[in-house]
């Protein structure tokens, strides 16, 4: 079997994380220092801390789609506060760079790999990343005062995750509670609402 058909015959990335990453590295450049200190929709984070953790979840995905299972991927999101790098305005863009990339590779989505200490299948995985990319995102805006919009198959997709199902109504107690939203309201409110947060959420001040 020569090289091309070989390439055809490789399973296609079930999801593209390159847009949802790219739209957080687009709200960073309007996030002033005055910002960092200032509230979120993630209670326990203040800007900063979400800048953080978005720095550290793009390095541990980017490593579990590499299956380079090391540090990055052994440690639980909240087994301690995230600090944030003082050279994180390089080192975020950077890494969501790389997590995109690393999960366009089609064997990052195929056998088992590492996030968060927890053990799950690749596609599982891609999926939680994409969520992660797309909720913190629209985190990030939110908490800043920018626009966000995403993608319609990315947020049937983040919907899929964070959808109760019958014999795991809590979702293991990754998320929080859902908020009830309106049926007919649109995508991307509705998934904000599935990952326990308030789409009308804003900062108060």
């Amino acid at each position: 079997m020569n090289s091309d058909s070989t390439h055809a015959s490789s399973p296609v990335p079930a999801l593209d994380l390159e847009p949802a990453a790219r739209r957080i590295t687009g709200l960073l450049d309007a996030i002033d220092d005055d910002r960092l200190g200032g509230p979120t929709p993630c209670p326990d984070y203040s800007v900063r801390e979400l800048l953080a953790h978005l720095s550290g979840l793009a390095a541990a995905f980017r490593d579990a789609a590499r299956k380079d299972l090391r540090a990055s991927t052994a440690v639980p999101p909240d087994s301690a506060r995230p600090v944030l790098d003082d050279e994180w305005r390089a080192v975020l863009p950077r890494r969501l760079e790389q997590v995109a990339a690393a999960w366009r590779s089609p064997a990052a989505w195929t056998g088992m790999t590492r996030a968060g200490g927890v053990e799950l299948p690749g596609e599982v995985a891609g999926a939680v990343a994409l969520d992660e990319l797309v909720v913190h995102g629209w985190d990030l805006a939110r908490s800043t005062g920018q626009p966000y919009e995403a993608g319609e198959a990315e947020l049937h997709a983040c919907a899929a995750l964070l959808a109760p199902v019958d014999d795991d109504p809590d979702r293991g107690g990754i998320f929080g509670p859902p908020v009830l939203v309106p049926d007919d309201a649109p995508l991307l409110d509705r998934v904000i609402g599935l990952s326990g947060r308030r789409p009308d959420w804003r900062p108060r001040g």
